[in-house]
């Protein structure tokens, strides 16, 4: 008995709720009508903004835009490095003659020489020997009356003699302002003709004179000349001063 009381009882229970379900739904009115038979409750707030989402992948490209505007000019660099040189390009071809130009100063040669002979034997001891005998003196630079060679143009220049010895011994000096500069000894040698030598290089001055003359006694005055043997005297200017001329 308990048994059968206590099936129904289950079985009261597994079916009240359908029951009640089913009249529920029987209840619902259709919310297609008007006013839908019922009174419906007031809208709720809008919720909270959610969280943001993930970003999505990157689109594809999109076409190439037009071209824009040139832009201002910036404003100039810094010089850069010498670069390597280049080869050498072919060679050009000649150019035009340029033009003539104008007459130049002419070069003046100066110029002061001479060169003369002995006429007379034993000249007279410590006085200017007078070669009178005249190879060249063009500028008129040597006194053949005195026998003393004048300068003319102040500079350097060259002197030489070369005499023949001959009966006695030959002693001479070459003489600038009065005072010997060189001097030149030959001892004659019986029966036999003898040769004296010298030369010297002198700067004068405007007015210096130069001379050759027998020094000491009259022992010792053996210069010679005639017809075949000559005793010769000779000096030219080498170069002139240029700070004067």
């Amino acid at each position: 008995m308990r048994g059968s009381t206590g099936f129904l009882l289950c079985s009261l229970l597994l079916v009240a709720p359908h029951c009640t379900e089913v009249a529920a739904q029987d209840l619902q009115p259709d919310p297609k009508t008007p006013c839908a038979n019922w009174m419906g409750g007031a809208p709720g707030y809008p919720g909270h903004n959610g969280l943001p989402g993930r970003d999505g992948k990157d689109g594809k490209d999109g076409l190439k835009g037009e071209k824009g505007e040139e832009g201002m000019q910036g404003p100039k660099g810094d010089r850069g490095e010498i670069g390597v040189p280049g080869q050498e390009g072919p060679r050009g071809f000649p150019g035009y003659p340029g033009q003539k130009g104008e007459k130049g100063e002419g070069a003046f040669v100066y110029r002061s020489a001479f060169s003369v002979g002995l006429t007379e034997r034993a000249p007279h001891p410590n006085v200017p020997i007078r070669f009178s005998k005249i190879f060249y003196n063009e500028q008129s630079h040597y006194d053949a009356s005195t026998g003393k060679f004048l300068c003319s143009i102040p500079g350097m220049y060259y002197f030489a003699y070369h005499l023949t010895v001959y009966l006695t011994d030959v002693k001479v000096s070459l003489y600038k302002k009065d005072k010997a500069v060189i001097f030149t000894y030959d001892q004659f040698q019986k029966n036999n003709v003898d040769q004296a030598s010298g030369s010297v290089l002198l700067h004068l001055s405007t007015g210096d004179e130069v001379w050759l003359q027998v020094y000491g006694e009259g022992d010792n005055n053996g210069v010679y000349a005639d017809n075949i043997n000559d005793s010769t005297f000779m000096g030219f200017l080498l170069y002139p001063d240029l700070d004067v001329h």
